[in-house]
């Protein structure tokens, strides 16, 4: 692992709970999978258990580094990412700033914007990173009127919908696709925020969300044309 200066440690305590959600992790990543190829940079990796999900293309992947500002975050990755064989996998303990004399062909951000205060700028530095026609993928939590105590404990900034989403990339890069998913996990964080208050779910509410809820989200979610949902999925090109 590579230990590039001293970094803020995470202050979410969510990762080992949302390791169990594997029907969510596996619904997003087909979405996102399509647009990954060549050398990927996963921004704030956590403890590497999406990249289990991200990363099933392997023949698509030339390199795939773990970039987490936590370093005993960054600590636990390489246990869990071992088994993928993936080619030149490398875990960095550090953040954006690190890298920039590096370029990548996919930068992916999962559930890591909303925990960064300057967004604006960190996206400004993610394409910069970007190799020519590179994509950028941002998968985020929606709608400020869902703003929680959960999501106070766990450091988020803001929620966002697509303007929001669309005005902080600007004219960095262009938009390829743009969508909500979750659309019946929507119903259940509206329920939490109104009436369940919970600042954490417990491991029984994770189970019955990601083995139910996310289910018939995947049906729900196509009739619904992906119009709205708990998540919000962008993919940008670097066309400069």
């Amino acid at each position: 692992m590579k230990k590039l200066g001293e970094h803020s440690e995470y202050i979410g305590d969510e990762l080992q709970l949302f390791k169990n959600a594997v029907n969510w992790k596996s619904y997003f990543s087909s979405k996102i999978r399509p647009y990954i190829e060549g050398d990927v940079l996963e921004v704030g990796a956590g403890i590497g258990i999406n990249t289990r999900f991200l990363a099933k293309e392997k023949q698509k992947i030339s390199s795939w580094s773990l970039l987490e500002p936590d370093a005993n975050l960054a600590s636990e990755i390489k246990s869990n990412i071992d088994s993928l064989k993936i080619n030149k996998t490398s875990v960095i303990n550090g953040t954006i700033d690190d890298l920039k004399d590096h370029r990548y062909d996919t930068i992916v951000y999962i559930d890591v914007l909303e925990h960064i205060e300057d967004a604006v700028m960190e996206i400004k530095k993610a394409k910069q990173c970007l190799k020519p026609n590179g994509k950028l993928i941002i998968l985020v939590p929606t709608y400020n009127f869902l703003f929680s105590d959960f999501d106070k404990r766990i450091g988020h900034y803001r929620r966002y919908n697509k303007s929001l989403l669309l005005r902080q990339v600007n004219d960095e890069l262009s938009l390829e696709k743009l969508f909500y998913l979750d659309s019946m996990g929507f119903f259940a964080s509206l329920a939490n925020k109104l009436f369940l208050k919970k600042e954490l779910p417990s491991l029984g509410d994770i189970k019955f969300w990601d083995n139910y809820i996310v289910r018939l989200s995947v049906v729900f979610d196509v009739l619904f044309f992906k119009v709205f949902g708990k998540s919000l999925i962008g993919i940008f090109k670097n066309e400069k």
